[in-house]
Parts: structure tokens; sequence; C-alpha cells
């Protein structure tokens, strides 16, 4: 393991994230806030710490292995992750243990918060959480991998580490500082016309860059109590599911429907098909039921609220227009439950990812018909390609992994006192990166004691990095030289 190599990177890291620092005290500074002192110190923190494991790194310049790549990413989450809560902290807004939720939250964007009165947050704090969310969504470690080779250090251990879903092979082009130059370059437009867009329906231009920055990272904090429901008004909810969906879709898809200049590029692609039709099913299942039960008024009125709630719960956002938690019968259960399919593999959305969910159902299906035909070979299919046993594995691991851990941090979470539906949603929240559940956790996780927060946060990294890249730093083997 090159500790010298990692603790410079881990320099440059912390390096960069004080520079980005400067844009919520530029906000600071327009608006006149108090905040300016505290993003100072926060900026001195963030250089100094820098500074001190660029000092230990010295010139080291060595290629990352498997072990490097997967501590790096660990190191850079928790790390920036602590980091990120200063400002909360020096601002005196929140204590140690809430500031760290809510920055682990932003930067993961799971969205769950503990603030209430966020009408009358200064600005600075506002943009501050917001501009987390963003970069958070496509990840640093993406940007950092088109910087990494210009020091001498590889980057792919670092993109297989830190890229979400069962395909962590899968390049846009050969060279992987262009395909993270590609990646966000795309994001960066995204959230342009987002932005765009959002202050073309009414919202304002602060409103609309900050909002823009937590859809199309699909992390959902805003800057009003209400959510999106403060501005009732449905283009802008039209906007914003589009931009969610977007941001959940495979950016390789993005890219290859660029390069092939054709829509139908996204419905061609099996995963995508298939996240589109579950959103479809699900929102003719929960917009029928809310019409016949009565909820509300007319059909439409029901149709509208359920395709922006149900579209922001599997692209796990987390935006609100209307408190789902309160409608009746298994509406609220079946929400939580489409939040572990999540989005796409690639995307910026969290869950366990519709690639894996087909594949579980390919080979579910594939063992019934084994027992029709014992001896037959049946390779499972993903459009026109055969799935290796080794991927298919991966997955069942992963699934078995997720299980578990959810089991574990659930009771856990029961055990410092939250009763089932809140220990079960809570954890469903956070290890989704989704961020409102049910019970206690509707809204805010602020009554949850500090213990439940803390098991929380490691759930959300849990769920960020896809558990194996947490859970493989727990192993002895991992450790040995």
């Amino acid at each position: 393991m090159h500790i010298r190599t990692i603790a410079r990177i881990i320099g440059f890291f912390a390096l960069g994230f004080g520079l980005i620092l400067l844009a919520p005290l530029a906000v600071a500074a327009l608006y006149g806030e108090d905040e300016i002192g505290h993003f100072l110190e926060a900026i001195g923190a963030s250089l100094g710490t820098g500074l001190a494991f660029l000092l230990a790194g010295g010139r080291a310049r060595h290629d990352l292995n498997n072990r490097d790549g997967f501590l790096v990413v660990a190191l850079f989450w928790a790390g920036v992750g602590s980091l990120a809560s200063l400002p909360f902290v020096l601002s005196a807004h929140l204590g140690p243990v809430d500031a760290l939720f809510e920055a682990v939250s932003a930067f993961t964007t799971t969205g769950a918060t503990v603030i209430s009165g966020l009408d009358d947050l200064p600005h600075s704090l506002l943009f501050y959480r917001q501009l987390l969310q963003w970069l958070g969504g496509m990840g640093m470690i993406v940007l950092a991998i088109a910087v990494l080779p210009m020091l001498g250090i590889g980057g792919m251990q670092l993109y297989k580490a830190e890229a979400p879903g069962p395909f962590k092979e899968e390049k846009l082009t050969p060279r992987l500082n262009q395909t993270a130059r590609y990646l966000w370059g795309f994001y960066v437009g995204m959230t342009g016309a987002c932005a765009l867009a959002y202050w073309l329906a009414g919202m304002s231009g602060f409103d609309a860059v900050s909002h823009a920055f937590s859809t199309v990272s699909t992390g959902g904090f805003s800057t009003h109590d209400a959510s999106l429901g403060f501005f009732d008004n449905p283009l802008i909810e039209g906007i914003a599911i589009l931009f969610m969906t977007l941001g959940a879709i495979n950016f390789s898809v993005h890219y290859l429907a660029w390069r092939q200049r054709s829509l139908l590029t996204y419905l061609g692609n099996v995963e995508v098909r298939t996240f589109l039709l579950i959103i479809l099913a699900v929102v003719l299942v929960i917009g029928g039921f809310l019409h016949f039960a009565g909820t509300y008024p007319d059909y439409n009125s029901a149709l509208r609220n359920s395709i922006f709630e149900v579209v922001s719960v599997i692209t796990s956002t987390g935006f609100g227009t209307v408190d789902f938690s309160h409608w009746p019968s298994f509406v609220p259960v079946l929400l939580i439950f489409i939040s572990f399919i999540g989005g796409c593999g690639g995307s910026t959305a969290g869950g366990m990812k519709v690639m894996r969910i087909v594949l579980l159902t390919h080979q579910g299906w594939r063992e019934v018909r084994r027992l029709i035909h014992p001896r037959a070979q049946l390779p499972i299919h993903v459009g026109n390609q055969v799935v290796s046993v080794q991927t298919v594995q991966a997955v069942w691991g992963f699934m078995a992994a997720y299980v578990v851990s959810f089991v574990i941090l659930m009771l856990l979470m029961m055990a410092t006192g939250l009763d089932q539906v809140s220990a079960f949603s809570a954890i469903a929240a956070t290890m989704n990166n989704l961020g409102p559940g049910l019970g206690e956790v509707a809204t805010s996780f602020s009554s949850v004691s500090e213990p439940g927060k803390l098991i929380a946060v490691f759930a959300m990294l849990l769920g960020r990095l896809e558990i194996f890249t947490i859970l493989v730093l727990m192993t002895p083997e991992f450790w040995r030289a």
C-alpha cells in the first residue's frame, strides 16, 4: 500500500475543497452576511489540512493498486464530509453531530436533513448545501481522475471504487481522464439547462441555480422548508420531473444519444427502458388508488402528485410537493420500496440500481426454467449481450451484503429508540440516498438521537459507495502487507 501517495492525493482533495468554499464565501459577501468569517475559517482549516497531507506525501508518485483505490475513496468521502461540516459548526447553526449529518447527507446526495427554518437561513449556507449536493452527484473522484494523470498518478482504481452500478469496467472513451471530462461536460451542461428552465418558469435566479444543483444531482435539498411545494407551480414540477429522470439515467447513454443524435438510443437501452416502464407502472397504480380513495378531488390532481412523488423517490432525489407519508393504505410503503430499486447504474441516483434488479429477475427466472430443464444451458442475456457468470455472482454478492447490512443497521437504529417503521424507513432513506422516510423521519431526522444520526451517516456512506468499498476496509486481509 502506497501510504505517501495516498496522503498526497488526500492533500490535493483537501486543497481543492478549500478552493470550492470560495463560492459560498462569495455569496456571503454578495448578500453582506455574517457568514464571511465562518467560511474564511473553514477555508483555512481545509487548506491547512491539505498542506499537512501534501507534506506527509512528499514527492511520492506511484500508480494506485486496488487496495489504494478503495482506501482513497473511503478517506475522501469521510474526510470531505468532515471538512464540509465546519461551516455549519462555525456558524453555530448546528452542533458537531448534526453538522456532520447535514454535510454527509448533502455530499452523498441523500437529502435527509436536521435543519428546520430553511426560509430564514442565510443565503450563503443555503447555497453551500446545494453546492455540496451538486459536487457529490457525479462524485468529485471522477473530476479528480482528469487531474491525477497530470500528477503522475493513475486513476482507474478510483473510478472502479466510486462508480455506481454492476458494470464498473465500462468507460466512454479509452482514456479515463477524457471519460471524466465528458461526464462532467454533460453534468455541467444539464445543470445549466435545468437552472435556465427553472428561472424561465418563475423561480428567482438564486432559487433556480440552487434547485438545479440538487435536481440534476438527484440530491433533493431545497432552499425552502416546503421543498418544491413552496412554488405550487405545475411547470416547475414538470421541469423537475424531467431533470430528475435525466440525472437518474446512465450518463454513458446520454453520451451515446448525443453521439448518435437520436432519442431512440434511450429506448434501445434495456436498463433505461425498464426504468421508465417501472415509473409508468407505479404512477398508474398510485395515481389510480389516490383517485378512487378520494385523496384528491379529481384524477388530474392525483396523477400530478403521483408522477412527481414516484419520480422523486425512485430517482432518490427526495423533493416533495406533498408529504406522501400521509397518503392512505399501502402507498407510502410502496414508495419506500421503489427507492430500493433506484436509478440506472452510472447515474447520480442511489438505490440498488435498475440493472441489478433486471439481472436478479433474469437469474430467478432461469432457476425456475432449470427445474423444468435441469440439463439445459441457459445463459442470461441483457439486450444482445450475454452476461458473464462473474457479473451475476457479483450481483448476488451485492444483494446479500445489502440485505445483511440493512438488517444490522435497522436493528441498531431501533436500539437507539426508534420504532420499527421509523427505523426501517430511516435506513432505507439513508442507504438508498433518498432522504425522506416514514414515521419519525418523514420530514426530518432532527428528533433522532446522536447515536442514531451517526448510524445514519454510516448508512449514507455505505449506500453512496455501494457497500463493498466500505466493507472491504473492515476485512483483516485488506490491511495485510
